[in-house]
């Protein structure tokens, strides 16, 4: 793809723009979930006004939902959207079992859930970003994609667990267990600088959280939502994302289809053909300093994180949510480095397990050391974010390969994200 000006980028919105008030005029979008309700502004007020130090700061509202709710929560499904041509993405609204208030969350935060495995005594846990308006005060909503098996994996491996629970057994009425929100990849608060959201696929969806909010407190801030999906039939969140961006005068909306159709409408559906790259964002990022979001797929992380960083845009101004494995060149910035230096090979052993194994660097983190040895283990987001692996150390030490968004207690660590500093006891 051929690097853009800035000229002819914003001369493509604006062509893109007209076409779709034109294409898109009629379109009606009554009865979706994403038009906030009349009472929902009544609530914005509310919650920008509030005295009570929980709710000051994005840490605060985390701090709130801590007190108000711990441990697990019951939630029953309300409703369920398809989000996309194919079916395989669905948003899913969930109100609390109990019928008691729940805690506001900060765009960008996630919930973790307990996933109960059909014919196994355990569940598993896995993280779903949250995807509605924080403003929203009665339901939660997260919005998942059915994962089948790896393209490469052997015949037999089954696909996605958690996902396709979500897509074949969550129905109206259902019950999932839930814990509070928690992340760190937030919105910052109380900033006038102009915002990049980058995201590829299904990473849309804390993204769209954060363009929820800026929409619904009257934001002013100029705003760049870039999403990167193959095609019309992948495309998630459609009717939303154009209402928006018909909507709103001061966001700009850039979708790349990487693999269009026939069917796909070039500056309807999209504006531009192929990847999204930090090239594309460089006439931008001339112009002004931007505070960047990105979520997406590994390969999209890493490339887009080494452009940014080779256009010179400083690293406090690029956050990112990664899901799926993530290389070391796209957490790079998150790290915090330690003085030791892992051992070639050492011995880790799991005492629960009853298993003493080998452990050399091209194994990972201790966790997927585990799981790859058929070790069972509770995780969630596998990125130190969520501390649902949290593992008691009998002996030794670790490091860790990225920094925890919250520091174990003392004797403790993370092994989604830990390494051993020389011979090892889990509790595990």
């Amino acid at each position: 793809m051929q690097s853009m000006t800035f000229t002819d980028l914003v001369g493509m919105m604006i062509v893109g723009a007209a076409t779709m008030r034109a294409a898109f005029g009629l379109i009606s979008i009554a009865g979706r979930r994403y038009q906030f309700h009349k009472q929902e502004k009544e609530y914005i007020a509310q919650f920008q006004n509030m005295t009570s130090p929980l709710f000051k700061t994005c840490d605060e509202k985390q701090a709130g939902a801590e007190l108000l709710w711990r441990g697990k929560r019951k939630f029953r499904l309300a409703e369920r959207v398809d989000e996309n041509q194919n079916g395989d993405i669905c948003s899913f609204y969930l109100m609390p079992n109990d019928g008691r208030p729940i805690p506001p969350f900060c765009a960008g935060q996630h919930l973790t859930f307990d996933v109960p495995v059909p014919g196994d005594t355990e569940p598993i846990t896995r993280c779903y970003s949250l995807s509605g308006s924080p403003t929203e005060k009665d339901s939660y909503c997260v919005t998942v994609k059915r994962i089948g098996a790896p393209q490469d994996a052997p015949p037999g491996t089954p696909p996605g667990q958690s996902s396709n629970y979500f897509h074949d057994h969550l129905e109206q009425g259902s019950v999932i267990e839930a814990y509070a929100p928690a992340g760190s990849f937030c919105l910052k608060d109380n900033s006038e600088t102009p915002i990049i959201l980058i995201a590829g696929g299904v990473g849309l969806t804390p993204l769209v959280s954060m363009l929820k909010w800026l929409d619904a407190t009257k934001s002013t801030r100029e705003i760049w939502f870039f999403y990167g999906v193959r095609n019309r039939a992948e495309h998630a969140m459609y009717d939303y994302l154009h209402s928006i961006a018909l909507e709103t005068p001061n966001l700009h909306m850039v979708v790349a289809y990487s693999q269009p159709t026939s069917t796909c409408r070039k500056n309807i559906d999209y504006h531009i053909e192929g990847h999204l790259s930090a090239a594309l964002l460089q006439p931008i990022l001339k112009a002004r300093d931007c505070e960047i979001y990105l979520c997406g797929p590994a390969s999209m992380m890493s490339a887009l994180t080494a452009g940014l960083e080779g256009l010179g845009v400083a690293r406090e101004n690029i956050r990112y949510e990664a899901f799926g494995p993530i290389s070391q060149t796209a957490v790079a910035r998150n790290m915090e480095q330690y003085s030791g230096e892992p051992a070639k090979s050492v011995n880790v052993e799991f005492s629960r397990s009853g298993k003493t194994l080998k452990w050399s660097p091209e194994d990972g983190s201790l966790l997927e050391l585990a799981l790859d040895n058929g070790i069972k283990a509770r995780c969630g987001c596998r990125q130190g974010i969520c501390g649902t692996c949290v593992t008691a150390i009998k002996h030794g030490d670790v490091e860790y390969e990225r920094r925890p968004d919250k520091k174990p207690a003392l004797g403790m660590c993370l092994p989604c994200i830990a390494r051993p500093q020389g011979d090892l006891v889990l509790d595990m």
